[in-house]
Formats: structure tokens, C-alpha cells, sequence
């Protein structure tokens, strides 16, 4: 069954044409997500869609008596309603029901409307979606439902609107990045309902996670055209290649025909017969085909990363909250060379707190934090950037010189690092407030790296990004030779790009876990109880390898060892190494002799300690 039909629509502000004669359709039961770039007008075809926006040329057919919802970026609620107020405010008629009873129930000396309300409550049946309804408020931690809009933070707010929409069950649901302010819990908890769900979804998101695990069809739009998979990111991403293959074979084919036609089309003389005017037309068919090139540019990083000393960032028993809400409570780490740490929690568990303390935007309650003379630290946060009135893309970028540092000695001016990141000469001269939101976090991120940090911290660095901007991203901060620390969503994006994560608990629980989001993911889902089982207290991954036999300053000790442990063997490996290749002047030989005989009987001192506390605990 159709729900929606697109037919040959076109777009253009001005001179600049978004897209012309796109088609496609939304069939019942589908899961569609739609891919394209950033800027090449993702946004635009979502406001058609929901009747926001009229295309330049053709239309869109939506079934008759349809119920659509559309979840965008930016919550559409009004401020003087409560969460309850705005959950209630639709036509839904067991909503309605539900509200009646709600208000019976807080008047029971009323016992004729009580009744009254609770048979209608049994005549459409809403005893059951009550219960769902709850369900979904639990999940989407929207407990308070007195607060009201105004008061409510933009997460809050973005929970609120995708509640509204699946208490009321539409036919077809639209969403433009629904992931986006939302912690990994919720996440995997709408990914499960999606995925489960008898609902019609036309999403975009750059979540491939997602992708993979609710969406049946990829739509990509790419260079002005449509192309269609049916079936989820993992087939999305073979059968494009295999698309891309087929595509550079043909253009090869034609270029080589194109040549030999090229030469009869030389030597051919002025009077034409009807045969060779054929020919003369397919000439000019080849000559387009083989003329015609993959625009699909990407993004290229490189950066002359400042050399990094020995010292990079101690923190040491950092404390910190805000009333009675504990965000850190003596926690201290030791940053080494190489380190790339992600951070994952709920909202509010004091992430970013944790990032604007280690940069020094924020002070301690207490503790230090210690950055070595070397270090650079370059900060991506979630406010981006902050361009003035007027301002041009290319002016953004002159701010940090007309010519940008690169490796090996090399400089490229601004206009050419601008086009490395995808905005070409014309598209340098735009005003910045033009920009789509991705092409704003893409100038963004091109402001922190051209600064050449070996520190960098990225908060949430891949909202709003397009996957093709998120692959180049992720293959620059793999082969990134600094010390990195992101908290993100995406956790295909984690995965890829960090080998181990701090778990933010709340109440100033901080645990270092050794391993990526799957990793820990895994963990978590075996440490689980099983259903059948009487219920047990869930026991972290620390308290599962190290508690037994130990106390709880034992514990805390064993895990501090572990950490100093890793920290001398790379000093080790360090002094080492600058002894075997000869780097070491003469005048310091001696005092590096000596500083690496107390480092091996210090390792040895704490190897010792280890297994000592190793017995223990296996005792």
C-alpha cells in the first residue's frame, strides 16, 4: 500500500539548484532512510515532505486520511504547557480518555465521574496503551509531568516531541535526526522499538547503527541523482561499491570509444549523409558520458600536529558538583602518549563538566589538573562556532593566517584548505549564516584542526554530520598520532576510533573500562541477570574481575596499580628506545642510566603488589 508518492521535484535558491526531478515512494511497513551530503538539501525534501515547504516543479501525493507525524531538529512545542498539558493536546481520542480518567483519579470523592471515566476507559480499550504510554515516558525519563516547555532543556524538549509521536502511533513517521541529544540508553531503547514496531518510517540520520538495525531501504541522493537499496547500511555499503565500479568502467569504455570517434569526427567532411549525421549524434552521447567524473570529493585532513613531551595531562583527585549533585569525587588519571578515550553516560552524568575542567574552562572543586608545557589542546564543543554578522566562510578561516602550516614543511593558503574541506571558491564567499547545519560543525572542526593540536577533545563531534564527512573524519582520527578524547552517541564512530571508555554512572562514579562501546556493550549484557532468575544486584565489570577477597581500599589500589603499571613499562619502552637509537646527548646519558634503573625497580616493586592483591582476590 502507497503512502506517500514523490513525483519529479525540483529546488533552487537563486542560481543554486538542489535538486531536479526527484521521485520516489513510501510503501506501508517501509523503513527508509535518506543519505546525501550536507548542504545538498536533506532538510528541504523533510519540509516538502510534511507540506513546509512546495517545491519548484512537481508534487507530492500523500494517501488520503494518512496520519503523518514529523519529528524535526527543533521541537515544535509551546512554552506554557506542561509535559502532561502537551502530551494530551492532540485529536487522539483514547489520549483523550486517558485524560479523563488522570483527572478522575485525582478527585475520587467524585465517585459518578470516576465511573464514568473508568468504563470509557474500558470501552476503548486504553488500559493497555496507558501502560505502553508510560512505558514510553519511562524510557524517554520524562517523569516530572508537571514541568513545564519553557523550563525544559534541549534534550528534554526533543524527548518530549518524540514521546507526543509514539503515544499517538502515526501511520507514517518522518524524522530528521532522531538520535541526535539523546544518550546511549535511550537510543538503543528506540532502536529496539523501531525495529520492532508495525510503523512506516522516511528518516534521516547519520546514526549507521541505526541504519543497520531498523532501516529495510537506503535512498541516496548523490550528484542529482537517485539511487535506491533495498535493504539495510552493511548492503548499502557493498552495493554502492559495486555501483561506483560498474560507473568507473563505463566511463573508462566510453572514454576509449570517444577517442576513436573523435578522430572519425575530424576527419569526416562537410557534407553529412543521414548515416553519418547519426553517428555525429551519438558522438556528442559517448563525448558526455566520457566527459562525465565522480564529484564525490572528500574531506582531506592533515595537520602538523605540535610535538608532544613526556608529560601530557595528570589529573589528580579532581572534584567537582553543583548543590548536591556530584559530578566527580577524587578521580585522577594519568594521560599518556597515544591515549584515545572515549566517554559515554547518560545526559547529565557530567560529561561535559568532565571536558571544560581538563581544558581549565571550568575549575575544580577541588584536586588539580596538570598539562605539560608541550601540550596544545584543541576543544570541539556542542555550542559550535560563533561567527559574526556579515561574515564570509573564507573570513573565518583568515583569522588564523592566510596560510596554514601542513607536515613536511608545506603551507596551502585558506581558500585551499576551505576546498579540502568541501566548500568550494564560490561557496567560501557565502555568508555563514547560509550554511546548513552540517556545513557549520564541518567549518567548525576545520577551525580546531587547522591549529595543529596534539590534545584534542571532541564533544558530540558528529551531530549533524553527513556519513560521507563521518568516514573521512573517523580515517583521520585513526591514523591521529595525539592523545584523543571523545564523547559521542555514535557508536559505530566510538567503536572505530578508541580502545577504551570512561563510564560516567552518576554520583561521581567514573570506571575506566578497557575496550570500545561493543566491547562494553557485550559486557554489560552478560553481567545481566537472566530472566528466569531470581532477581540479583548488577555487578559492574570491575566488581566481576577484582572484588572477591578484596576490601574496598584493596580494590581501589589494585586498579591504581594496574594504570601505573602501563604508565612506567611505556617510560621504559621510552628510555629504551632513545638508548638503542643513539638520541640521548652524551652530557645526559648518565642521569638517564640512572632514571631507568629506578623505573625497572619500581615496575618490579609494583608487579609484586599486583600479584600479591591478584591472590587475594582469587583466594
Amino acid at each position: 500500500m502507497n503512502y506517500l508518492s514523490v513525483e519529479s521535484i525540483s529546488k533552487s535558491y537563486g542560481e543554486r539548484t538542489l535538486f531536479e526531478n526527484i521521485s520516489f515512494g513510501i510503501n506501508k511497513d517501509q523503513k527508509i532512510a535518506f543519505i546525501a551530503k550536507n548542504g545538498t538539501g536533506k532538510t528541504t525534501i523533510m519540509n516538502i515532505l510534511t507540506g513546509k515547504d512546495e517545491p519548484d516543479n512537481g508534487q507530492v501525493v500523500t494517501r488520503k486520511d494518512i496520519r503523518m507525524a514529523f519529528l524535526s531538529q527543533v521541537p515544535d512545542l509551546q512554552d506554557d504547557l506542561t509535559i502532561e498539558e502537551s502530551i494530551f493536546a492532540s485529536d487522539n481520542e483514547t489520549l483523550k480518555v486517558i485524560a479523563a480518567y488522570e483527572r478522575a483519579l485525582e478527585n475520587p470523592a467524585d465517585e459518578e465521574a470516576y465511573q464514568k471515566a473508568f468504563d470509557k476507559m474500558d470501552q476503548h480499550n486504553a488500559w493497555d496503551f496507558e501502560t505502553q504510554f508510560k512505558q514510553i515516558l519511562f524510557r524517554l525519563k520524562l517523569d516530572n509531568l508537571k514541568l513545564k516547555v519553557r523550563d525544559l532543556s534541549g534534550g528534554q524538549k526533543k524527548r518530549l516531541s518524540l514521546a507526543i509521536i509514539l503515544i499517538n502511533r502515526p501511520d507514517l513517521l518522518i524524522m530528521d535526526e532522531p538520535t541526535n541529544h539523546l544518550d546511549l540508553e535511550m537510543i538503543e531503547w528506540l532502536e529496539s522499538y523501531f525495529a520492532a514496531a508495525p510503523i512506516t518510517l522516511f528518516m534521516v540520520t547519520h546514526d549507521r547503527f541505526f541504519l543497520e538495525r531498523v532501516c529495510n531501504e537506503i535512498i541516496e541522493l548523490e550528484n542529482g541523482k537517485l539511487y535506491s537499496y533495498k535493504g539495510n547500511y552493511s548492503y548499502y555499503l557493498e552495493k554502492k561499491e559495486q555501483r561506483i565500479t560498474s560507473e568507473n568502467a563505463s566511463i573508462d569504455k566510453a572514454k576509449n570509444l570517444f577517442v576513436k570517434e573523435l578522430d572519425w569526427m575530424r576527419r569526416q567532411p562537410k557534407a553529412r549523409t543521414t548515416k553519418s549525421k547519426s553517428r555525429q549524434d551519438d558522438f556528442y552521447v559517448i563525448k558526455e558520458k566520457a566527459m562525465s567524473r565522480r564529484r564525490d570529493k572528500q574531506v582531506e585532513l592533515e595537520i602538523n600536529m605540535e610535538r608532544m613531551g613526556s608529560k601530557v595531562i595528570e589529573l589528580h583527585r579532581l572534584g567537582k558538583k553543583f548543590g548536591d549533585k556530584v559530578i566527580l569525587d577524587g578521580f585522577s588519571y594519568d594521560f599518556q602518549r597515544g591515549d584515545r578515550v572515549g566517554i559515554i553516560g547518560k545526559n547529565g552524568s557530567g560529561k561535559s563538566t568532565f571536558l571544560n575542567i581538563i581544558t581549565g574552562t571550568l575549575p575544580p572543586d577541588s584536586g588539580k589538573v596538570i598539562t605539560g608545557e608541550t601540550m596544545k589542546i584543541g576543544y570541539y564543543t556542542q555550542s559550535g562556532i560563533q561567527p559574526q554578522q556579515g561574515q564570509k566562510v573564507i573570513d573565518v578561516i583568515k583569522e588564523f593566517g592566510e596560510y596554514i602550516p601542513l607536515m613536511k614543511g608545506r603551507t596551502i593558503s585558506a581558500g585551499q584548505l576551505l576546498e579540502r574541506f568541501l566548500f568550494d571558491r564560490k561557496k567560501q564567499h557565502d555568508y555563514v549564516e547560509k550554511l546548513s547545519g552540517g556545513e557549520l560543525k564541518r567549518l567548525y572542526l576545520c577551525t580546531v584542526l587547522i591549529q595543529n593540536p596534539n590534545f584534542l577533545i571532541l564533544d558530540e563531534p558528529t551531530n549533524d554530520l553527513d556519513i560521507v564527512t563521518l568516514n573521512v573524519l573517523e580515517n583521520f582520527l585513526i591514523d591521529y598520532p595525539g592523545c584523543l578524547v571523545v564523547v559521542s552517541h555514535d557508536r559505530y564512530f566510538m567503536d572505530k576510533i578508541v580502545d577504551h571508555l570512561f563510564v560516567f554512572r552518576g554520583d561521581g562514579v567514573i570506571e575506566d573500562f578497557p575496550g570500545n562501546y561493543s566491547d562494553f556493550r557485550a559486557y554489560e549484557d552478560s553481567a545481566e541477570p537472566a530472566k528466569d532468575d531470581a532477581p540479583k544486584e548488577k555487578n559492574n565489570w570491575k566488581q566481576q574481575q577484582k572484588s572477591a577477597g578484596l576490601s574496598f581500599n584493596e580494590q581501589k589500589e589494585f586498579q591504581k596499580i594496574e594504570r601505573e603499571i602501563k604508565d612506567l613499562e611505556y617510560t621504559r619502552k621510552e628510555i629504551e628506545r632513545q638508548f638503542s637509537e643513539g638520541t640521548i646527548a652524551d652530557a645526559d646519558i648518565a642521569a638517564k642510566a640512572v632514571e631507568l634503573q629506578r623505573i625497572i625497580a619500581e615496575l618490579e616493586a609494583k608487579e609484586e603488589r599486583w600479584f600479591e592483591l591478584s591472590a587475594k582476590m582469587e583466594a
